[in-house]
């Protein structure tokens, strides 16, 4: 069974830091790209970051380009984005997901339609 877990939301200043985790079991890794989304109130879910288990290539949307890093520690199964640099505008619902096949090299990684697996979320509350 594929699951997926999230962990390191919280509440922080404008222009702090968090470490999300994303700890996932049931699925060969080297196969997956693991994909960082987030869904503010009102809002379409997004992509965040993306990166390929296999061979560790990653891909960011524009808007936390620079500030956000996404890493895999492969001996845990382990996927974390350190967000750095908070803004208000990044207050969401932070979800992690799993997808075959997919490339961390480019934008298509972080298409929504590609993602069969998904975690529970975890809340990122950025305050002014």
């Amino acid at each position: 069974e594929v699951q997926l877990v999230e962990s390191g939301g919280g509440l922080v200043q404008a222009g702090g830091s968090l470490r999300l985790s994303c700890a996932a079991s049931g699925f060969i890794f080297d196969d997956y790209a693991i994909g960082w989304f987030r869904q503010a109130p009102g809002k379409e879910r997004e992509g965040v970051s993306c990166i390929s288990f296999s061979d560790g290539r990653a891909y960011y949307a524009d808007s936390v380009k620079g500030r956000f890093t996404v890493s895999t520690d492969n001996a845990k199964n382990t996927v974390y984005l350190q967000m750095n640099s908070l803004k208000p505008e990044d207050t969401a619902l932070y979800y992690c997901s799993a997808a075959f096949g997919v490339s961390g090299s480019n934008s298509y990684c972080l298409s929504v339609d590609l993602y069969n697996y998904w975690g529970q979320g975890t809340q990122v509350t950025v305050s002014s």
